[in-house]
């Protein structure tokens, strides 16, 4: 087969650049990652989020991929139809801003071209680049099913996206009418409130006054945008406010235009804010717009949607709204009417997507009636027929579920799904349909027209679930992979995204859209915070991938990582991630080396049974190592279960390099040496159930590694032609019948680990023995002798226990003996003349001396309120993390102190 792995012997040193590429087009070519249909098998579905079109890969998107194909190869590998259906969003705001970009810089615009001209130069465009992220996905080892790829603006979503709001029309949930919308004015656009960022900002509160019609004074209102006040319509107070009882039923006369308007009593009025009267502007405002509903105003709107005032705004129309608030501030000053300005902190709504300040404004739109659909979205949840992880933000999803608002879904744009409405000439007949009508099915004019507008990108991304599948037709794929098993996704788009596709699930399937929400915390540097390229601390992903391996960058996003929460990453992380790797590499190279070369004549007769039906139990290393290996994998299955991805990888990590790499590799040398030639096949056990375990996580490295593995080992049962199709290890969480090989090398453990911590910390060479004593009960570790000397660099070895000490006696050691008490025996270690006990009892008590020093000032600091309300939150978390690291350091000066003697 083409491109097929490599049958070279294995490098000396693991070079991803090339493997990755070659393993993926064998992959793909070979048709691993097709799901097939299969009644026989349980369907495991993800339909991935569609990424943009028009984006480049960020770590966002490679920390999901990562958990997505992760999720994807276990389950293909537990024997299910696994379906990792790939996508990508039209992103109907974001493509046409770079076409019209791109057209600027041509010296034209989308308005000169029209729309049919600009429609066909985004689709040119979105064929060039639209495969971008593809391509970056299989850098990142993606394992979907290519051969399903779906993109928003396909015949079939399109057919669902129409489907679903002739429905939801002819159910009265969907209706057009002029409410209040988020407008951007860059984006030229009506938005959702979800599109909306709030920031903080720094601002000023402009007190107005405002004179009373009959001449008696005049009322002063407070406002952080005073251009507003020329669609003012009344100014309102509280009626408990006894400051304003005698001003009931007056008039105010508007500065500026000098237009009269009355002065109302509402409830909602704060009195405690700026004076207690409000200045009522029901077309600029949400707030206002309820008011001036409930009070019958009328609505004004002294904007065009470029930001500039129309003609409502009097002698200011033209002007920019910015440049108009600075006018008329200046004009409410010369004529007296300014009666201070204050410094004022308020929350200010900007664009996601262009960053303009959004500006309230009545327009006619599409809306979305979510009320009757929330209520079962809802119950999906409570009920629990929808699991979303972390739990945490079931409450979170239900304060908005109860809360929310009617949704607009139409878009002043040209680019997406245009709204099925045909509007006739003659009588404002309106035509909704699925396919474009010839004539207005009221009248059967066929002078008719579509609207203009097209649907917020949300509205089909929230049939993704069942619009990849085949919808609203009735097809095998939608019958067999819906509901899918997850989605998993970023927190932050919980109801942007995932709580629209509960809801149309629900409406179009009478169905859950997936069973489980996996949501994942965002990605922030070291020192947790957010990357941005203004602040210099953005990692590439593709470079992480040239510089560390695909592997690596999977692995150090994902490792220890929790549902919903933020995770860290750092260039250090990284290479920890690599190294991994690398400890894998160079296992397998031991392994391989310890198989030997196959012997024709000989054959393999010793490496029979290495996959673990015939595996040695005669030493208590070969059933410590069989019986970890079972109960790791047992635990990983556990974990993944429960959607405790980072978790699993972490208990892998440990298993493989701290009890495989450093402990069972170690010991099988001695023994190896020694003739022993059980470990060979006991190490091939291991090492590729730990290849398999680790596949999911780690994809290229394990398939290069396995390939190399199995054609060494003579084959046993049936063997898929890669690993991702070989079963998942399931183990067993009591073991397999250790007979306490585990608690035993756990002590010899603690033995080879304490003396060797007693060397470094001690700087004693290598090459320098020490003489012992070990007194535990039994004689497990005295049958250990040999690998304690080897592993500890011990010279002379005695043990006391149940029986009879073994020479030399316990006298013989001499004054610089130091007595280390671990949990399973008590070793006593001759210093002999290799470390100056007296030098090193002063060296640590002065280390310890500094190590309290430089904890009391760190506590100090971070009991300091100052400090921690007003330093960066970085900087903060570099001090906890620094307590924590001398608190540690200090605990060890005191316990080697008392292993002196001191």
């Amino acid at each position: 087969m083409t491109n097929a792995p490599s049958r070279e012997p294995l490098p000396k040193t693991y070079d991803p650049s090339t493997v990755e590429e070659r393993l993926y087009r064998w992959w793909e070519s070979s048709g691993f990652f097709r799901a097939e249909r299969d009644p026989a098998k349980k369907p495991f579905t993800i339909i991935m989020p569609p990424p943009n079109v028009t984006g480049e890969l960020h770590l966002g998107h490679a920390a999901r991929t990562a958990i997505e194909d992760a999720l994807t190869r276990y389950h293909r590998m537990l024997g299910e139809a696994a379906l990792w259906l790939p996508g990508t969003d039209h992103a109907g705001i974001a493509t046409q801003m770079v076409v019209e970009r791109a057209l600027v810089a041509e010296g034209t615009s989308r308005i000169e071209i029209g729309r049919e001209a600009f429609l066909k130069r985004t689709w040119e465009w979105v064929e060039t680049y639209g495969s971008i992220i593809d391509n970056q996905h299989r850098r990142l080892g993606a394992s979907c099913d290519w051969s399903r790829k779906v993109f928003t603006l396909d015949p079939g979503p399109s057919k669902a996206v129409r489907t679903t709001f002739k429905r939801l029309y002819d159910k009265g949930l969907i209706y057009r009418g002029e409410r209040l919308v988020n407008w951007c004015v860059g984006c030229r656009t009506a938005i959702s409130d979800l599109e909306v960022d709030h920031v903080d900002e720094e601002g000023s509160l402009y007190y107005i006054r405002y004179p009373l019609e009959d001449g008696s004074g005049h009322l002063v209102v407070a406002t952080t945008r005073p251009e507003t006040l020329l669609g003012d319509t009344a100014v309102a107070v509280n009626p408990t406010d006894e400051r304003y009882a005698g001003m009931r039923g007056k008039r105010v006369l508007l500065p500026v235009l000098g237009r009269a308007v009355p002065i109302i009593e509402d409830p909602s009025v704060a009195a405690d804010f700026g004076t207690g009267a409000l200045k009522i502007t029901p077309g600029h405002d949400p707030n206002d717009f309820e008011v001036g509903e409930r009070h019958g105003l009328p609505v004004i709107n002294i904007m065009n949607p470029d930001g500039t005032l129309n003609e409502a705004a009097g002698p200011y129309a033209g002007y920019d709204r910015f440049a108009a608030r600075t006018a008329i501030v200046e004009q409410l000053e010369r004529e007296g009417l300014l009666e201070k300005v204050e410094p004022h902190t308020h929350s200010v709504g900007h664009c996601q997507r262009s960053s303009d300040v959004i500006e309230p404004l009545v327009s006619e739109q599409w809306f979305v009636k979510v009320e009757p659909l929330a209520a079962r979205a809802l119950d999906a949840v409570t009920s629990g027929r929808i699991r979303i992880v972390p739990e945490r933000f079931v409450k979170v999803y239900t304060n908005w579920m109860e809360n929310i608002r009617d949704w607009c879904i139409s878009r002043q744009l040209w680019w997406g799904h245009r709204i099925p409405v045909w509007y006739c000439e003659p009588h404002g007949h309106l035509t909704v349909a699925i396919e474009d009508p010839a004539a207005c099915e009221q009248c059967g004019s066929n002078d008719i027209h579509q609207d203009e507008d097209v649907l917020d990108t949300w509205f089909s991304s929230g049939l993704w679930p069942h619009s990849t599948l085949g919808w609203p037709e009735k097809t095998e794929d939608l019958a067999y992979f819906y509901p899918t098993a997850v989605m998993e996704t970023a927190y932050d788009i919980l109801f942007f995204w995932i709580a629209r596709m509960v809801m149309l699930g629900l409406e179009n399937m009478d169905e859950v859209p997936f069973k489980t929400v996996y949501l994942a915390g965002l990605v922030r540097d070291a020192h947790g915070v957010k990357m941005s390229k203004t602040r210099g601390n953005v990692i590439d992903p593709i470079v992480a991938i040239e510089t560390y391996g695909t592997d690596a960058l999977r692995f150090a996003l994902t490792t220890g990582t929790t549902p919903g929460n933020d995770t860290r990453l750092s260039e250090s992380k990284l290479e920890a991630a690599r190294n991994f790797a690398n400890k894998l590499w160079n296992v397998e190279r031991f392994v391989l080396a310890s198989l030997g070369e196959p012997d024709p004549a000989a054959g393999d007769g010793d490496l029979a049974g290495w996959s673990g039906a015939a595996l040695p139990r005669t030493h208590r290393e070969d059933r410590w190592i069989v019986s970890r290996t079972e109960r790791t994998a047992a635990r990983v299955n556990e974990l993944l279960g429960d959607w405790a991805i980072g978790e699993a990888e972490r208990v892998l990590h440990d298993f493989v390099w701290g009890e495989f790499a450093d402990w069972y590799i170690e010991l099988a040398k001695v023994r190896l040496r020694a003739g022993d030639r059980d470990p060979r096949r006991v190490l091939a056990y291991v090492l590729e159930s730990s290849l398999r375990m680790l596949h999911p996580f780690m994809p290229f490295v394990t398939e290069e590694l396995w390939q190399h593995l199995m054609a060494r080992l003579p084959k046993e049962g049936e063997r898929p032609p890669s690993i991702m199709l070989a079963p998942y290890p399931l183990g067993e969480a009591a073991g397999d019948g250790d007979g306490g090989a585990v608690e035993e090398i756990e002590a010899l453990i603690e033995v080879v680990r304490a003396i060797r911590n007693v060397r470094a910390e001690f700087k004693i060479e290598p090459g320098r023995l020490l003489d012992a004593v070990v007194s535990a009960p039994g004689r497990a570790l005295a049958d250990e002798a040999e690998a304690i000397r080897q592993l500890a660099r011990v010279g002379t070895l005695a043990f006391t226990g149940d029986g009879p000490p073994q020479t030399p006696q316990t006298s013989r050691l001499t004054e610089n003996a130091v007595r280390l008490v671990l949990p399973h025996a008590t070793v006593t270690l001759d210093l002999g003349d290799a470390v100056d006990v007296d030098a090193e009892r002063a060296r640590l008590g002065n280390e310890a001396a500094e190590a309290e020093k430089y904890l009391n000032g760190l506590t100090a600091r971070l009991g300091n309120e100052q400090f921690t309300g007003r330093a960066p939150a970085e900087v903060v978390e570099r001090e906890r993390e620094r307590l924590e690291q001398g608190t540690a350091r200090l605990e060890r000066i005191r316990e080697l102190l008392a292993e002196l003697g001191a």
